[in-house]
């Protein structure tokens, strides 16, 4: 029985999201859900992809089994996921790290009180390099972790600069130290400032008449973006935007080294390197989805992480399969 799904937004994530069920056949897209005129929408897709209003979404109601959470972390998914998470199993890739704990309480609440299973912050960081963090911490109990990400374009970050005033359009490029990655993949265990890991580039568009001084300042004073770090902030125009930095890109590294036994140095690492990250992230949530339903067929409920995820639930092979062909 395919699992059937609907997808809340359609930005970069939410496109991704539908080519990823493409290449899932245990999947079945039913419905697209956007704050934008769905018939707009509709014209563009062709009549093989349907369109709702969000406001539409209590109509499926025991027809979807997963929605897909795809909007952005700063206001879209605070405000959506509880709202879903009452109707229906949800699973998202909220990135706000220092906000996880609020939002794992409020999707819980929610959730849990109607019987429903949603995975939230799924995506790579936090999701898959919080499960190697995990692992690394559970096998080199002495050590020290130090995670870096990029080159490439952050979607939380450039979502949170699109959101402010005065701004038309923009992307953030996070950027490594190549220098500091290095020391640690010979053995050193520095400690690091925040500041002393990574560079935040952001390019942005201004809307004609906006006080570019004072986008400045909001970017790189925002909380939990930009004023823990060295952010740069460059003024270009929309043409330029489209065409220099029209691409997502991303990636990123963790690393833990740590010491067994009488001293024996031993380092644990674990890294991507992704041409778009909204695909990317959109085949991490879909592989959850398949989780999420399985564990709401089981009877479970509440808000879940991938810390309560077995591995195997992401797969759509039997456990006898895995076994057989991965172990």
């Amino acid at each position: 029985m395919a699992i059937k799904v609907g997808i809340v937004g359609y930005g970069n994530l939410g496109k991704g999201v539908q080519q990823a069920i493409a290449q899932n056949p245990d999947f079945e897209l039913v419905a697209i859900f956007t704050r934008r005129e769905p018939d707009q929408l509709a014209s563009l897709q062709g009549e093989e992809v349907k369109f709702e209003h969000i406001s539409a979404a209590d109509a499926y109601i025991g027809v979807i089994d997963v929605m897909i959470m795809c909007g952005g972390s700063a206001t879209d998914l605070p405000e959506q996921t509880p709202v879903m998470a009452r109707m229906f199993n949800t699973v998202d890739s909220f990135d706000k790290h220092a906000k996880i704990p609020e939002f794992f309480d409020a999707v819980d609440a929610a959730a849990r009180e109607n019987g429903k299973v949603s995975v939230i912050s799924t995506g790579w960081d936090p999701g898959l390099f919080s499960l190697n963090r995990l692992l690394a911490q559970s096998i080199l109990p002495e050590g020290t972790d130090y995670t870096f990400w990029g080159k490439g374009v952050s979607q939380g970050h450039s979502d949170a600069i699109r959101r402010v005033p005065g701004v038309k359009g923009g992307v953030q490029y996070t950027i490594p130290v190549q220098e500091v990655i290095e020391r640690i993949r010979s053995g050193e265990t520095p400690e690091l400032a925040t500041r002393e890991k990574h560079l935040r580039e952001c390019y942005v568009v201004a809307e004609e008449g906006a006080n570019q001084e004072e986008i400045r300042a909001a970017i790189v004073s925002m909380p939990n973006y930009f004023s823990d770090y060295d952010t740069t902030v460059n003024f270009i125009s929309e043409e330029e935007l489209r065409k220099e930095h029209g691409e997502m890109p991303h990636g990123g590294f963790v690393i833990r080294s740590g010491i067994t036994g009488q001293g024996k140095r031993q380092i644990i690492e674990f890294g991507l390197k992704l041409d778009s990250n909204p695909e990317f992230t959109a085949s991490v949530l879909v592989a959850y989805a398949r989780a999420v339903v399985r564990m709401s067929r089981e009877g479970l409920k509440g808000a879940k992480t991938v810390f309560d995820v077995p591995f195997s639930y992401l797969s759509p092979k039997s456990a006898e399969e895995l076994r057989r062909d991965l172990l």
